[in-house]
């Protein structure tokens, strides 16, 4: 009789078994913690400007000079009036009373400049803010101006974004260290200060309410309006094991799991004290990027068999996904942005194409190179679906072998070695981004093209391009949805990105935690929820 993992699990919770759940949840669980939430989540990177994986870190401690709402609008958030001159060349800012870093110094127009300018050397947007900037500088300790040198309509929406690097906030000596140098004092002026002194790497993370910080008085709306703070602590703990997270949450040790396993659904359902809700209210594409500079993906037929190959709704089901919550994508602009289009997507085929797949292979001179697959076991997900990629690819031929390490490992593996698998270099990396980013192609990485200066995988082309920049000169949606055709028929052409399907990932909550705020991204924040007698 074979044993399904969820007999297993139904098995334990009904023996009140605690499935080796770490000790410290326990030993940090007190029943008086009526104001001190605790989450399971992933380790944490600190300098958002050196990592992207550091924007839920920074969410929380640092602040931004403007916020995307839920429909993803512009709003002001440090920012307390600005305007325009006639000439639409300088817009000039003036950030609202009693803004304080957590050291209790004084936000100035200086820390802002300074972090703009530090953002503007690693974000794409940031970028092309920087190379149309005339002069970025303060007017007095709460003022300062950007100077264009010709008008451009996409400065405030670029502000706002955190498509790509989060324009986190920081004192100006903290914002001067170079980009690639990463900033570990932990110091911001956000709605929560980061407890250094309870900081245990790989295991818990802790933060605490900033009693100095004044919110904006409108209501909470995605990442704009009032970070109001309703608890005294947030601790994020780190478990990898989704049974050991499950049982957390069900004991109440835990109050949230970001990413519960999609077949604890039926049970989270079922059981009164927990819920499942879909915060992220965009969704997730899951992707693979091929790298472009060794073989076999530095031939064009070899990236477009793997476009075929994929069967996607089977690789979101491997990947532990619940059939109801996913979809295909088909658009270099993800599955529901203003911009997806159906240009050039004759290659999609529901079921996958493997017999196009092998062919294309073939006509590449594939020659039994390894296809090394990194592999991130401590993301169930992306750890299954990298699995399911290896068996597939050797269903019809391919070498392939998967390289199995840690998410920071897998990430830091990606971005630093472009040589060939045998000097210790990579051919396929798998991730996902919030859908909602794929309409902004001045700031999403995942779509450059930009050849050394792209995101890992180092696509290049330079008609694609011209195209991305082009972008942001037209002023309409019509212009830019017109544009959106054109890059995506070239891109499907030459493969920056392979998508493996899209889906809705719900949180699991005890139900006395409430008012989490929904947004559009995967980077939750923790202002607004509180905790209510059961």
């Amino acid at each position: 009789m074979t044993i399904t993992r969820r007999e297993l699990i139904k098995a334990g919770v009904a023996a009140g078994t605690a499935l080796s759940m770490p000790t410290i949840v326990r030993a940090q669980t007190s029943p008086s913690d009526a104001r001190t939430v605790r989450w399971v989540t992933f380790n944490v990177q600190y300098d958002p400007i050196v990592s992207l994986d550091a924007t839920q870190h920074a969410l929380a401690i640092y602040d931004t000079l403007f916020a995307q709402d839920l429909k993803g609008l512009p709003q002001p958030q440090m920012v307390g009036k600005w305007s325009v001159s006639n000439d639409k060349k300088t817009y000039t800012f003036e950030l609202r009373d009693g803004l304080a870093f957590h050291d209790g110094s004084p936000v100035t127009a200086a820390d802002c400049v300074a972090s703009i300018r530090r953002w503007g050397q690693v974000d794409a947007g940031g970028k092309m803010i920087m190379e149309r900037a005339k002069d970025i500088s303060k007017r007095d300790d709460k003022t300062f101006a950007i100077t264009l040198n010709e008008p451009w309509p996409l400065l405030i929406p670029l502000l706002a974004s955190f498509s790509g690097y989060y324009l986190a906030i920081m004192r100006e000596k903290d914002a001067n260290r170079p980009a690639t140098e990463q900033v570990i004092s932990n110091i911001g002026s956000g709605p929560f200060k980061f407890n250094n002194a309870l900081a245990q790497p790989g295991v818990s993370f802790t933060y605490d309410r900033n009693e100095q910080y004044i919110p904006r008085q409108e209501p909470a709306d995605g990442y704009a309006g009032g970070k109001v703070v309703k608890v005294d602590r947030a601790v994020w703990q780190v478990i990898s094991d989704e049974q050991t997270a499950f049982a957390a949450l069900q004991a109440g040790e835990v109050d949230f799991v970001k990413e519960p396993a999609s077949d604890l659904y039926p049970l989270i359902e079922s059981d009164p004290n927990l819920a499942l809700e879909t915060v992220n209210e965009s969704g997730s594409d899951f992707y693979v990027r091929l790298n472009w500079l060794q073989p076999p993906f530095n031939n064009v037929k070899a990236r477009q068999a793997m476009l075929h190959l994929i069967d996607q709704e089977a690789f979101m089901i491997a990947a532990g996904f619940n059939a109801k919550y996913i979809n295909p994508v088909t658009s270099i602009f993800g599955r529901n942005t203003i911009y997806t289009n159906d240009e050039n997507t004759g290659w999609y085929k529901k079921g996958g194409n493997p017999e196009k797949a092998e062919q294309l292979f073939q006509e590449a001179g594939y020659k039994g190179e390894t296809v090394l697959i990194l592999q991130p076991t401590d993301w169930a997900p992306a750890s299954k679906a990298a699995e399911y990629l290896a068996f597939t690819l050797r269903k019809i031929g391919v070498n392939a072998e998967l390289a199995p390490s840690d998410w920071d490992a897998a990430v830091k593996r990606a971005e630093e070695n472009r040589g060939s698998v045998k000097d210790g270099g990579w051919s396929v990396f798998l991730g996902s981004w919030t859908d909602a980013k794929f309409g902004d192609p001045l700031s999403t990485p995942l779509l450059r093209a930009n050849g050394e200066d792209a995101f890992v995988g180092w696509p290049k082309n330079d008609e694609y391009e011209a195209l991305r920049v082009k972008w942001g000169e037209v002023e309409t949606v019509e212009e830019r949805q017109a544009l959106a055709r054109k890059m995506q028929r070239l891109a499907w052409d030459f493969v920056g990105t392979v998508w493996l399907g899209h889906c809705f990932s719900p949180i699991a909550r005890r139900k006395s935690l409430t008012g989490l705020v929904h947004v559009s991204t995967v980077f939750l924040p923790m202002w607004n929820m509180q905790k209510v007698s059961p």
